[in-house]
């Protein structure tokens, strides 16, 4: 028997305005409000909502085996709660069900881990404030935005207590071992390490609606059998993915929602079953010690930090931002310092990547900029004006 473990990363972060420089001075309002709705709206519809409704139907159909695991981001939180607070209400029925488990990250969903460790560990604290007050719920394991990894990710995590943490399960780490098994932390004590099997987690993600790829057409037999060919050779298989794989980035007429709808059974019948992270950490001992020192990342084939830190914009951006933290946060100023780690969004530096090639498309998924520069100056202006606002606090 191989367990199944499927996580679904939830996100959308607060877009920026095409801030102008001559506006710099003129102070706040940093955000497109509209396009923010708009998306928020657009992707509920597609996918957050027919997606949680299905799968809420498939626990109760397969009378609770079938299982699953989200992180969900404050940003995206946030536009919930002001722009269709019917999805969270259908986050809280799927948790309810004490079937589905829920994973700590930086609630902004920031690259902080690679600037600032205190920033990163009260962004941690605020997210998990949030699912106390939100859902009620306590998460034990953590993922870091992207899956940005190496060990001292897990060494912070064991500080903060949790009991696990999510990591790609790259080749170049991996060597001759397995994602498919867990592993513990180099320089860790209890915490234990999951990896993505890429792989498989792609087949769904990005390859389900590929004409060109020999796998084509993916069915739930088809992808169930896959599943099945790691007995002996693994404990669990890791399914992880953006949530918007289902609806959204594999649109409905794929037969995606299909796909979902048949795979448990499949899955179940083939003598496997599904567990949660902490389910997994819990029935699994770590096959070995893993020492990953150089970060990595699930962005594009790389899976590095190339996807955010791979030129000078990107960088002098990141640089500039983070060398305001003492003062912004020495100013009490809470709308000031909410601004200031709204910028800190992952996705910001992601719609000023260069390196497109063969991950064109995917850098594209609600991009409002036509160039990378375009999002460049857009974020230096609105980092001008929050600048001044800092000087005049």
């Amino acid at each position: 028997m191989v367990s199944v473990c499927f996580y679904f990363q939830v996100h959308q972060p607060h877009r920026l305005r095409k801030y102008h420089v001559f506006e710099i001075g003129n102070g706040g309002n940093y955000f497109d409000e509209e396009k923010n709705e708009a998306i928020c709206r657009k992707v509920s519809e597609k996918c957050y909502l027919p997606a949680n409704n299905l799968i809420y139907d498939l626990i109760h159909e397969t009378d609770g085996r079938f299982k699953v695991c989200y992180s969900i981001t404050g940003a995206v939180l946030e536009q919930f709660e002001k722009y269709y607070p019917k999805v969270t209400e259908s986050f809280i029925d799927l948790v309810d069900t004490g079937l589905v488990e829920l994973l700590d990250e930086t609630y902004y969903h920031s690259l902080a881990f690679l600037y600032s460790e205190k920033e990163f560990m009260e962004q941690i604290e605020l997210h998990r404030k949030q699912m106390k007050e939100i859902f009620n719920y306590k998460p034990r394991v953590f993922r870091n935005t992207e899956l940005i990894y190496n060990n001292r990710v897990a060494q912070l995590a064991e500080k903060m207590g949790y009991d696990g943490v999510l990591a790609e399960g790259a080749d170049r780490v991996l060597g001759w071992r397995s994602p498919n098994f867990v592993y513990r932390p180099t320089a860790t004590e209890e915490i234990k390490l999951m990896l993505k099997n890429y792989r498989l987690s792609d087949d769904i993600a990005f390859r389900f609606s590929e004409r060109s790829w020999e796998g084509w057409p993916l069915t739930a037999d088809k992808f169930a059998s896959w599943v099945s060919a790691v007995n002996g050779n693994g404990n669990v298989v890791n399914l992880f993915m953006d949530y918007e794989t289902f609806g959204e980035h594999q649109w409905e007429d794929t037969g995606i929602f299909q796909f979902l709808k048949h795979l448990p059974r499949k899955i179940l019948d083939g003598g496997n079953d599904f567990k949660t992270p902490s389910e997994v950490l819990s029935s699994y001992k770590p096959m070995a010690e893993l020492d990953i020192h150089h970060i990595v990342s699930w962005a594009d084939v790389e899976r590095d930090l190339s996807a955010w830190m791979g030129n000078r914009m990107q960088q002098t951006a990141m640089e500039q931002l983070y060398g305001m933290e003492q003062e912004i946060k020495e100013t009490g100023d809470y709308q000031l310092i909410e601004d200031w780690r709204k910028l800190q969004t992952g996705d910001h530096l992601y719609y000023m990547c260069t390196k497109w090639f063969n991950d064109g498309d995917v850098h594209k998924y609600f991009n409002a900029y036509d160039r990378p520069h375009d999002a460049f100056i857009a974020f230096m202006n609105v980092l001008a004006d929050l600048k001044i606002r800092l000087r005049e606090s």
